[in-house]
């Protein structure tokens, strides 16, 4: 069983994108009870609401469900149950790093790190427009691809 968390500032444009493709793409080949996702928020000031509108349009284009999410804020009990916890950009990984509990099993890392092996951050569209949404679609699509295909093999 692979667990892993999604993490951007609010829980409503990144990491719903996030969670939601690569779900997808686990439900699509049959790996459904393999793996364990979620996506959480370093703050809550969206607590209990659904993915931005853009984010769910987005997903919607391409067949991905993400309107029954409901976002939520990091709690440190999220150390311990998921392997692996995904910062959508560095601000995000610095905040996880300083609240993981000493101990936790959970290894942190950068999102398009771990996933593209590339050390870059993904751009939180929030204030932008459609393409930027768009963009982070995109982003999402390779990076759930790249992570799929390393983590179906273990």
């Amino acid at each position: 069983m692979n667990s892993i968390l999604f993490v951007c500032l609010g829980n409503i444009c990144r990491s719903p994108l996030a969670e939601g493709v690569l779900q997808h793409k686990i439900d699509a080949a049959g790996l459904t009870t393999r793996f364990v996702l979620d996506s959480a928020g370093c703050g809550g000031w969206h607590a209990g609401e659904p993915p931005d509108r853009r984010s769910i349009a987005v997903a919607a284009r391409h067949g991905v469900a993400i309107d029954t999410q409901t976002a939520r804020q990091l709690k440190s009990d999220d150390f311990d149950r998921f392997d692996l916890i995904l910062g959508m950009d560095r601000d995000n990984v610095a905040y996880l790093k300083a609240q993981q509990p000493r101990g936790s099993k959970a290894r942190v890392a950068l999102y398009l790190e771990e996933a593209l092996g590339e050390a870059k951050n993904v751009p939180d569209p929030y204030y932008g427009t459609d393409a930027d949404f768009h963009k982070v679609y995109d982003v999402c699509d390779r990076a759930s691809d790249a992570l799929l295909a390393r983590l179906a093999t273990h």
